[in-house]
Protein backbone atom coordinates (compact mmCIF):
# COMPACT_ATOMS: atom_id res chain seq x y z
CA UNK A 1 0.00 0.00 0.00
CA UNK A 2 0.84 3.65 -1.08
CA UNK A 3 1.69 5.75 2.35
CA UNK A 4 2.63 8.39 0.39
CA UNK A 5 -0.25 9.72 -2.09
CA UNK A 6 1.52 12.52 -3.72
CA UNK A 7 3.78 11.42 -6.96
CA UNK A 8 7.41 10.01 -6.74
CA UNK A 9 9.59 10.74 -9.67
CA UNK A 10 12.44 7.96 -9.36
CA UNK A 11 15.93 6.95 -10.87
CA UNK A 12 19.41 5.36 -11.06
CA UNK A 13 22.45 7.60 -12.30
CA UNK A 14 25.59 6.10 -13.06
CA UNK A 15 27.74 9.18 -12.50
CA UNK A 16 28.11 11.03 -9.17
CA UNK A 17 28.49 14.54 -10.50
CA UNK A 18 25.23 13.71 -12.36
CA UNK A 19 23.64 13.00 -9.50
CA UNK A 20 25.20 16.24 -8.22
CA UNK A 21 23.97 18.42 -10.61
CA UNK A 22 20.31 16.85 -10.36
CA UNK A 23 20.58 17.65 -6.41
CA UNK A 24 21.91 21.07 -7.00
CA UNK A 25 18.98 21.63 -9.27
CA UNK A 26 16.39 21.02 -7.16
CA UNK A 27 17.50 22.15 -4.55
CA UNK A 28 17.73 25.61 -6.10
CA UNK A 29 14.55 25.06 -7.15
CA UNK A 30 13.17 25.03 -2.72
CA UNK A 31 13.64 20.92 -2.61
CA UNK A 32 15.74 20.19 1.09
CA UNK A 33 17.81 16.98 1.52
CA UNK A 34 14.84 15.63 3.79
CA UNK A 35 12.99 15.29 0.27
CA UNK A 36 15.50 13.09 -1.26
CA UNK A 37 15.46 9.51 -1.37
CA UNK A 38 18.68 8.12 -2.16
CA UNK A 39 19.81 4.52 -1.93
CA UNK A 40 23.43 3.48 -3.14
CA UNK A 41 25.92 0.46 -2.94
CA UNK A 42 28.02 0.24 -0.16
CA UNK A 43 31.07 0.24 -2.52
CA UNK A 44 29.25 2.73 -4.47
CA UNK A 45 29.22 5.10 -1.08
CA UNK A 46 32.47 4.06 0.16
CA UNK A 47 33.61 5.63 -3.27
CA UNK A 48 32.02 9.17 -2.73
CA UNK A 49 31.55 9.27 0.75
CA UNK A 50 34.11 11.72 3.10
CA UNK A 51 33.17 9.54 6.20
CA UNK A 52 31.50 12.53 8.59
CA UNK A 53 28.59 10.94 10.13
CA UNK A 54 24.54 12.28 11.57
CA UNK A 55 22.24 10.79 13.23
CA UNK A 56 19.02 9.72 11.33
CA UNK A 57 15.59 10.64 11.71
CA UNK A 58 13.09 8.16 12.71
CA UNK A 59 9.66 7.15 11.00
CA UNK A 60 8.44 8.09 7.66
CA UNK A 61 5.72 7.77 5.39
CA UNK A 62 7.47 4.54 3.74
CA UNK A 63 7.46 3.23 6.88
CA UNK A 64 4.17 1.00 6.77
CA UNK A 65 5.93 -0.42 3.11
CA UNK A 66 9.11 -1.30 4.98
CA UNK A 67 7.41 -2.92 7.90
CA UNK A 68 5.63 -5.05 5.68
CA UNK A 69 8.73 -6.20 3.85
CA UNK A 70 10.84 -6.35 7.06
CA UNK A 71 8.86 -9.29 8.00
CA UNK A 72 10.33 -12.22 6.86
CA UNK A 73 14.00 -11.37 7.61
CA UNK A 74 16.88 -10.95 10.91
CA UNK A 75 18.21 -7.59 12.30
CA UNK A 76 18.49 -4.41 10.41
CA UNK A 77 22.17 -3.90 11.20
CA UNK A 78 24.15 -0.92 9.89
CA UNK A 79 26.19 1.97 10.76
CA UNK A 80 24.66 5.51 10.49
CA UNK A 81 26.63 7.51 8.61
CA UNK A 82 25.80 10.40 5.65
CA UNK A 83 25.61 9.66 2.14
CA UNK A 84 26.65 12.07 -0.92
CA UNK A 85 25.34 14.69 1.27
CA UNK A 86 21.91 14.20 1.60
CA UNK A 87 20.29 14.02 5.28
CA UNK A 88 20.83 11.10 7.57
CA UNK A 89 21.99 7.80 6.29
CA UNK A 90 21.92 4.24 7.27
CA UNK A 91 24.16 1.70 5.98
CA UNK A 92 22.51 -2.12 5.47
CA UNK A 93 23.63 -5.34 5.19
CA UNK A 94 23.14 -6.75 1.47
CA UNK A 95 21.71 -3.26 0.07
CA UNK A 96 24.42 -0.24 1.11
CA UNK A 97 23.78 3.54 1.61
CA UNK A 98 20.04 4.45 2.22
CA UNK A 99 18.84 8.56 3.01
CA UNK A 100 16.22 10.05 3.26
CA UNK A 101 12.93 9.17 4.10
CA UNK A 102 13.83 5.43 3.46
CA UNK A 103 16.30 5.41 5.92
CA UNK A 104 14.01 6.66 8.76
CA UNK A 105 11.55 4.28 7.06
CA UNK A 106 13.95 1.20 7.51
CA UNK A 107 15.76 2.26 10.87
CA UNK A 108 12.05 2.40 12.03
CA UNK A 109 10.98 -1.10 10.99
CA UNK A 110 13.46 -1.80 13.22
CA UNK A 111 13.79 -5.92 11.91
CA UNK A 112 15.63 -7.55 9.34
CA UNK A 113 15.23 -9.11 5.98
CA UNK A 114 17.49 -6.23 4.19
CA UNK A 115 16.80 -6.63 0.81
CA UNK A 116 12.69 -7.23 1.61
CA UNK A 117 13.09 -4.13 4.00
CA UNK A 118 14.14 -1.81 0.90
CA UNK A 119 11.75 -3.70 -1.28
CA UNK A 120 8.86 -3.05 1.06
CA UNK A 121 10.04 1.10 1.57
CA UNK A 122 10.07 1.16 -2.25
CA UNK A 123 6.90 -0.34 -2.66
CA UNK A 124 5.63 2.06 0.69
CA UNK A 125 6.57 5.22 -1.11
CA UNK A 126 4.66 4.21 -4.23
CA UNK A 127 7.40 2.70 -6.24
CA UNK A 128 5.79 -1.00 -7.91
CA UNK A 129 7.19 -3.77 -7.10
CA UNK A 130 8.61 -4.59 -10.45
CA UNK A 131 10.34 -1.26 -10.67
CA UNK A 132 11.40 -1.43 -6.90
CA UNK A 133 13.39 -4.88 -7.98
CA UNK A 134 14.90 -2.99 -11.14
CA UNK A 135 16.40 -0.08 -8.60
CA UNK A 136 17.83 -3.10 -6.21
CA UNK A 137 19.31 -4.69 -9.32
CA UNK A 138 20.43 -1.12 -10.50
CA UNK A 139 22.26 -0.40 -6.43
CA UNK A 140 23.65 -3.52 -6.69
CA UNK A 141 25.82 -2.67 -10.07
CA UNK A 142 26.78 0.34 -8.55
CA UNK A 143 23.80 2.72 -9.56
CA UNK A 144 22.73 5.52 -7.41
CA UNK A 145 18.65 5.58 -6.98
CA UNK A 146 17.52 9.45 -6.13
CA UNK A 147 13.59 9.76 -5.60
CA UNK A 148 11.31 12.79 -4.78
CA UNK A 149 8.48 13.82 -4.25
CA UNK A 150 7.66 16.65 -6.84
CA UNK A 151 5.19 19.30 -4.78
CA UNK A 152 3.30 20.51 -8.02
CA UNK A 153 2.31 19.17 -11.49
CA UNK A 154 4.95 21.47 -12.95
CA UNK A 155 7.52 20.24 -10.55
CA UNK A 156 7.00 16.84 -12.06
CA UNK A 157 7.97 17.57 -15.44
CA UNK A 158 10.94 19.59 -13.82
CA UNK A 159 12.21 16.85 -11.94
CA UNK A 160 11.82 14.38 -15.20
CA UNK A 161 13.24 16.84 -17.16
CA UNK A 162 16.26 16.94 -15.14
CA UNK A 163 16.64 13.21 -14.35
CA UNK A 164 16.90 13.08 -18.39
CA UNK A 165 19.26 15.83 -18.88
CA UNK A 166 21.13 14.35 -16.17
CA UNK A 167 21.13 10.82 -17.75
CA UNK A 168 19.33 8.99 -15.38
CA UNK A 169 18.47 5.12 -16.21
CA UNK A 170 14.97 3.80 -15.45
CA UNK A 171 12.97 7.03 -14.94
CA UNK A 172 9.35 6.23 -13.00
CA UNK A 173 7.30 8.49 -12.13
CA UNK A 174 4.11 7.01 -10.07
CA UNK A 175 0.59 9.20 -10.06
Amino acid sequence: MTTDNRPLVAGTFRDRNDLDRTVSDLRSRGYSDDDFHVVMSEDTRERYHDGGEVEIEQGSKAMEGAGAGAATGGTLGGIIGAIAGIGGAIIVPGIGAVAGPLAGALAGAGAGGAAGSLLGALVGAGIPEDQAKIYENDVKDGGMMLGVHPRTDEDRDYVQTRYNEYNADNVYTTY
